[in-house]
């Protein structure tokens, strides 16, 4: 065996299922490994940035690592942005960046870069092999690092001659680090914190937003009268029917500050105190009361489910939580088309099980509110604010979870950035329904512009935030891809073409024109 038929055979053994991968020369050895070995489906993307935001979603929905192949220091400069996302949502990821040989690094070819800077700026676990016979351990501790609680992304790089050198063998699968267990002290203070009264609120991340520990967190609430919250875009939470509903923060600054007034305390489980995304004239980066006492009952890398567990059953929480949602479809609307009719149709007809890939920005409010009473579904938000971030996402979701519809939706100028994910989508056959919402804008940076203090724009400025002159044309976009799809310019529109996706399989387009 070479070294890449070491690594294949390491990285299947340990777990890794799926590569996204958009090679290069200096891969080629892997991919032909890929053949020689089983274990690992290869899936083609056609951009690097693609193929990082499909990892992304499938670590979030299979709760293991997928890797990606990517060529030098180029394609992963390309498939960066969304690392970084997939870094703010701790998403188990192991990146295989091929490199040049060993031998030849000295001769500064053109292709030649500080593969290993780039790769430290959104890794946690960064490693060169320096030779074929020890390329599949390296494989083995790429694996273990990815999974180190709460996730992280390693990256092994993979010179081209320890990929084509004769290697003695895989390496046996690393032990899997579990989370952390909470200390009982850390209980028994916020547990007290609970029982003296006060305004609180419980700020809920990382696998504690799925059912179980949604469901403690109900508990606790059901004793304490506490708020249930989550990040403005958490990386993935269950919700919908049956599940205990939590308050998502606002965007704004100025929205959070008011949304946490009053409070008195701030209980964190596996986040971050709420800050504002970014620094405005005359508004605060700070968005707790400074009055208010905040207390860390579980860390990122911490079980914070087994933590909420803890309390509720310290301060004697019933057994049936509070804020649980019950099913209720909304009615089909005959209104006009907008984010919040197209919310309605969404929660009208959205499957059980489904799974929510959202990167519809300005038009996401009216989904989010429609859905939460409809049948129980996985959402995934846009974590790290890099857009091009939804339909790769979607794609690597349907990678992992290919007996769930998944719907995703996203803003036209976000679309626009990785939008190769429909390439894929149609030639995995994936069940896929994509909802762009064409307003034709950057409709973010309109009200940001203003929010800003940059004066009065003029026409050069609005023309930067403009997607007029031409019009993008998705129907046509899609379809040059291989994914049908279809235009809706009414409410009867979007209906009729949303109901007879979420009724067919494989991928699907819709343009909704707003």
């Amino acid at each position: 065996m070479n070294g890449a038929e070491t690594l294949v055979a390491t990285l299947a053994g340990a777990g890794v299922e799926i590569c996204f991968a958009n090679p290069g020369t200096s891969e080629m050895h892997f991919v032909s490994a890929l053949d020689r070995v089983d274990g690992i489906r290869p899936v083609l993307t056609l951009f690097e940035g693609a193929a990082t935001g499909m990892a992304d979603g499938y670590g979030r929905m299979a709760e293991k690592p997928a890797c990606t192949l990517l060529h030098l220091g180029p394609g992963f400069g390309n498939g960066w942005a969304n690392l970084h996302n997939a870094r703010r949502a701790a998403t188990p990821l192991i990146n295989i960046v091929g490199d040049h040989a060993t031998y030849h690094a000295q001769y500064d070819a053109p292709l030649a870069s500080d593969v290993v800077g780039l790769a430290r700026t959104v890794s946690g676990w960064v490693h060169s092999s320096t030779s074929a016979k020890t390329v599949a351990a390296d494989g083995a501790r790429a694996v273990r690092a990815a999974l180190e609680p709460p996730g992280q992304i390693a990256t092994l790089i993979l010179p081209a001659d320890t990929a084509w050198l004769e290697a003695e063998g895989p390496s046996p699968a690393l032990p899997v680090p579990s989370p952390a267990a909470v200390s009982d002290a850390a209980v028994g203070r916020v547990a007290a914190a609970l029982k003296a009264g006060r305004k609180t609120a419980i700020l809920i991340r990382g696998a504690a937003l799925k059912a179980a520990g949604l469901h403690a967190a109900g508990r606790i609430a059901a004793k304490s009268g506490c708020r249930l919250l989550c990040d403005t875009f958490a990386p993935r939470l269950q919700r919908g029917a049956g599940r205990v509903s939590v308050e998502r923060i606002p965007y704004f600054a100025e929205q959070i500050v008011e949304f946490l007034s009053g409070l008195e305390q701030l209980i964190l489980v596996g986040a971050k105190p709420p800050v504002s995304f970014f620094a405005y004239p005359g508004k605060p980066s700070w968005c707790t009361p400074e009055t208010c006492e905040i207390l860390y009952l579980a860390q990122p890398h911490e079980d914070g489910t087994a933590a909420l567990d803890a309390v509720a059953e310290a301060i004697g929480a019933p057994s049936a939580p509070a804020h649980v949602a019950a099913l209720k479809r909304p009615d089909l609307p005959s209104a006009k088309l907008d984010q919040f009719s197209i919310g309605q149709v969404i929660a009208h007809y959205l499957p059980e099980n489904a799974i929510i890939a959202d990167e519809a920005a300005t038009n996401g409010v009216g989904t989010a509110i429609a859905t939460v009473t409809a049948p129980p579904h996985d959402h995934l938000a846009l974590t790290g604010g890099a857009i091009g971030q939804g339909v790769p996402l979607a794609t690597g979701a349907a990678c992992a979870a290919p007996d769930r519809k998944v719907v995703c939706l996203q803003g036209d100028g976000g679309a626009m950035y990785t939008l190769q994910a429909l390439w894929t989508q149609a030639r995995e056959n994936l069940d896929v329904v994509t909802v762009i919402f064409a307003n034709r804008s950057y409709a973010i940076l309109n009200v940001e512009l203003a929010r800003v203090g940059a004066g009065n724009p003029g026409p050069k400025a609005l023309s930067m935030l403009d997607l007029h002159n031409p019009s993008l044309d998705w129907v046509a976009l899609a379809k040059g891809m291989g994914v049908e799809a279809s235009r809706a310019e009414t409410i009867a529109d979007f209906s009729a073409q949303f109901a007879s996706a979420i009724n067919a399989r494989g991928p699907r387009l819709i343009e909704a024109v707003l």
